[in-house]
């Protein structure tokens, strides 16, 4: 038996100017065949299933290209094109293949492709052939498009936000594609489109309940696996939306009706799934009133989770401000500035700017006498036992606030983030987290309370205000009625 593994992953903000290009693949993620470390990563979740299934019932395992970037705007249609292509002639080469699995986002948009993944499938399986068995591993801010359910046999989403779940759900992918090779097993899809835009967290009540549900369901009367798609709610492509995938063992009708049931439920709870939002001053008095500490406030708007720049300042100018002590804040995307810190040294003082330097959105740069604390090449944070790198980065002191400056774009996940650029975050009062849910399987185990924050960066949660153009109406809530249905 012979198989295939690949991955290529960009979650798009379309509404953003941030262009994502060959080269930001190339420096966030990109391990040629065979060349992917032991251990999966957040985007690559499935690579050591399939070298371990392979490992252990002697099948040919071939490694293709993976390729993945930081959120941001639009691929360019060459870049796209260009790892597609390397990733099919690659595919050609091994042919001929019994089956082939993927890590792929879910959420890719490029200059010409509204569906990447969509389109990526459907020259796999021109490919790969109409007896070939597809697996693909997703994220739940994906848009979960017809086209790519057709091309695809097996679909398996990450069930948990933050997406601490990747490793397991890329073992239950590749046990599920094997399962149907071997006939043991026949995947059929059922999909319930909710028609609705919104964040879904799994941490907290109601959507804890409701992933526990799913889960309880797997493995019973027929049911392989049970996946929602949260959509990606910065992404205006036609089929952006809540939608639930159900994958039975040849029982369709069963399918449909707990597609149904399952999306009716998330349609309950879409008003209250969403924690409450404060203002940007709102949340630092509701840090300040609390006895405890650290309070940990997610600055959800400038989230390069989300494709924001993550250089807004308008927290640090006030908790600087208001004079505030014990407060630090990370991430601040702005590579100048680390190699300013770099350049003076640790310990050193020295008037100095940073932030506010990608767009409107990213607010007035900060000026301040500051201290540099610590520098360090190529570092990182921790992810559910993954490294995420941050690239040089160096934290400075100004008065009673602190900041992690980075080289590398990326969103808080890992109190390590603090720690390892020699900030304690436990002897902090208030730690501000550019990030809208990833930070919390770590930072919650520490936080005396967690609040939530729209600051003034470009990712604003009433999506209504986004300028939608490509997507299919009537949508909630962009519009107050919308026909939820089976589609598949």
């Amino acid at each position: 038996m012979r198989l295939f593994y690949a991955a290529l992953a960009l979650e798009a903000n379309t509404f953003l100017p941030i262009p994502t290009s060959y080269q930001a693949f190339v420096e966030k993620i990109y391990y040629p065949p065979g060349k992917h470390p032991e251990k999966a990563g957040h985007q690559t979740g499935a690579i050591a299933a399939a070298r371990a299934a392979a490992e252990r019932d002697g099948f040919t395992l071939i490694e293709g290209s993976c390729y993945a970037a930081q959120p941001g705007g639009a691929a360019s249609r060459d870049a796209y094109e260009r790892m597609r292509d390397e990733i099919l002639g690659q595919l050609k080469a091994a042919l001929p293949v019994d089956g082939c699995f993927f890590n792929l986002h879910g959420a890719m948009v490029a200059h010409g492709y509204d569906d990447c993944e969509g389109d990526f499938l459907e020259r796999v399986r021109a490919v790969a052939g109409p007896k070939a068995v597809i697996g693909v591993e997703l994220d739940p801010h994906c848009h979960l498009t017809r086209k790519r359910c057709a091309a695809a046999d097996v679909i398996v989403l990450f069930k948990e936000y933050p997406h601490t779940d990747f490793a397991e759900r890329g073992e239950e992918m590749v046990d599920l594609t094997l399962r149907t090779i071997r006939g043991e097993i026949r995947p059929v899809k059922s999909v319930y489109d909710c028609r609705v835009i919104q964040s879904f967290p799994t941490s907290i009540q109601p959507m804890r309940g409701l992933v526990d549900k799913i889960m309880a369901l797997e493995g019973k009367n027929r049911m392989l696996s049970v996946s929602i798609a949260h959509c990606f709610y910065y992404g205006d492509v036609p089929e952006c939306g809540a939608r639930v995938l159900v994958l039975t063992d040849d029982a369709k009708p069963h399918g449909d009706r707990l597609a149904e049931e399952i999306g009716r439920d998330l349609i309950a709870l879409r008003e209250q799934a969403a924690p409450p939002e404060h203002s940007v001053d709102g949340a630092i008095d509701a840090a300040l009133a609390h006895p405890g500490g650290p309070i940990v406030i997610a600055d959800t708007t400038d989230n390069a989770g989300g494709g924001a720049p993550s250089d807004n300042t308008t927290f640090i100018h006030r908790l600087i401000a208001r004079g505030v002590q014990g407060a630090a804040v990370a991430p601040m995307w702005d590579p100048m500035a680390v190699r300013n810190a770099f350049d003076a040294g640790e310990g050193a003082r020295l008037p100095f700017r940073f932030g506010g330097k990608t767009a409107k959105s990213s607010g007035p740069p900060v000026d301040a006498e500051v201290e540099v604390i610590r520098c360090v090449r190529n570092a990182y944070q921790s992810f559910s036992g993954a490294t995420v790198g941050i690239g040089d980065a160096a934290s400075i002191r100004m008065g009673g606030v602190s900041a992690v400056l980075i080289t590398t774009r990326a969103q808080a996940m890992g109190i390590d983030l603090f720690s390892n650029l020699g900030i304690d975050p436990k002897q902090q009062k208030i730690l501000v987290v550019k990030s809208n849910q990833h930070f919390y399987a770590s930072f919650s185990q520490i936080a005396a309370k967690v609040l939530y924050a729209e600051g003034d960066g470009p990712l604003p949660r009433h999506y209504a205000k986004l300028p939608w153009r490509k997507v299919q109406r009537p949508i909630w809530p962009l519009d107050q009625v919308a026909e939820p249905r089976l589609i598949i």
